[in-house]
């Protein structure tokens, strides 16, 4: 190569500029470089226990154990991934609501692989449309979907209290502004990031609104488990199914089975009868053949294993219940120390929420001081991970907090 020809090549990239960090994980990347021993990070959406640390779950380590023992090839899965994990997926999920043969599920790359896929099936087959999102919502909800070329609006959810919420303004913007055909996305339960969550009788309320406006639910649903438990944490897709023949539902074995890493999660398009779902199924795995083939094997398997086991899944429902249990005690400690801090702050609507996360109240300036005074890292609107909390360091949490708040 001459030199001219390599300073041509070294021209193509030199215009692209950085990207800014992710509001989320950027914060990680701050933290890890962050020298002060007593940091804490309550950023990142992952469960830790008592000692900070993000366990591998024993119901999942006897699986992994018995799947080597008789694991036989390496090979590929197919498109739409394991036939037992589909099942498991859809038992999990759906329970007894909806007929099997309506639903058309595949094994995805985590929870946001599944609502990528969904923003490619959107665009591709459906007339134009809008999403329309809760304000607020997960950070990474608008660029998943405006990367695949789809227009994302806001509805309310939460009140200018910003810890209760907006039922009204958000029934008002559904029936109101979103067109017949939009996309409403909706948090099945723990809504991230506020934690908090409409009522059974809510849900039964935006059912029937989606339904008479001929909207379509497109449900995220991540924490199954850790609001209520695992089928009581369903009531909302439930309620949605009882009154909308169709409906989009992406969700993640990431927090409730601590496979973070393995990236476990399942599309799943309900359709009005089983040849509906046979069509959406093909255009799927066609979708999913030209972005990342087929999914990965480990995770899916390890699902499949222990919800296809009677033991495994009692064990499961056991350990998911006490990492529930905790984080509702957390709350519960940091509530009832900051009323001992300074002037008695009082955190008492966090009870009320459920879920690894709740809006703060803290404001980003406050947030920043955290960080910069306290090494205490949450996220720029408030968001605390409430299940990253450890009990040792609670008071010296709770002491920070009260600092900022107090100017």
């Amino acid at each position: 190569m001459t030199d001219s020809s390599e300073s041509k090549a070294a021209l193509r990239f030199s215009f692209i500029s950085t990207a800014p960090p992710d509001p989320i994980l950027g914060l990680t990347e701050a933290f890890l470089a962050d020298q002060r021993s007593d940091k804490m990070n309550l950023s990142v959406g992952v469960y830790k226990d008592a000692s900070g640390q993000t366990p591998v779950l024993e119901c999942v380590k006897e699986a992994e154990r018995r799947l080597l023992e008789n694991e036989k090839t390496k090979g590929y899965l197919p498109i739409d991934g394991s036939p037992e994990y589909r099942k498991a997926v859809q038992r999990m999920v759906f329970g007894e609501t909806v007929a099997s043969d309506r639903i058309s599920t595949l094994q995805s790359p985590g929870g946001t692989g599944a609502l990528r896929v969904a923003a490619s099936f959107l665009t591709s087959q459906m007339p134009p449309l809008k999403v329309w999102a809760s304000n607020p919502t997960w950070a990474n909800h608008h660029a998943v979907f405006e990367s695949e070329g789809l227009p994302v609006e806001s509805y309310r959810y939460l009140a200018a209290d910003r810890t209760t919420l907006d039922f009204e303004g958000m029934i008002e913007d559904l029936t109101t502004k979103a067109q017949p055909g939009d996309a409403i996305l909706l948090h099945a339960c723990c809504h991230n990031p506020t934690g908090v969550d409409p009522s059974t009788d809510q849900w039964v309320s935006i059912a029937k609104v989606l339904s008479d406006r001929g909207l379509l639910p497109l449900i995220d649903f991540a924490y199954q488990g850790f609001g209520h438990g695992i089928r009581e944490d369903a009531r909302s897709i439930e309620a949605i199914l009882r009154q909308n023949s169709e409906a989009i539902v992406c969700n993640s074995f990431s927090k409730n089975f601590g496979l973070y890493g393995e990236r476990v999660g399942a599309i799943s398009v309900v359709a009005g009868d089983a040849a509906a779902a046979g069509a959406v199924q093909s255009q799927l795995k066609r979708l999913v053949r030209s972005n990342y083939s087929n999914p990965p094997r480990h995770g899916g398997a390890i699902v499949a294993t222990i919800l296809g086991c009677e033991d495994l899944t009692a064990q499961w429902e056991s350990e998911l219940a006490a990492m529930r249990d905790r984080i509702k005690l957390l709350r519960e400690q940091f509530v009832s120390t900051m009323k001992t801090t300074g002037n008695g702050h009082d955190f008492g609507f966090l009870l009320d929420q459920c879920g690894m996360f709740s809006f703060s109240g803290l404001n980003k300036m406050q947030v920043d001081q955290l960080k910069a005074d306290h090494g205490i890292y949450i996220v720029g609107s408030g968001r605390i991970n409430v299940a990253g909390m450890q009990e040792s360091k609670m008071s010296a949490f709770c002491s920070a907090v009260a600092q900022v708040l107090e100017g």
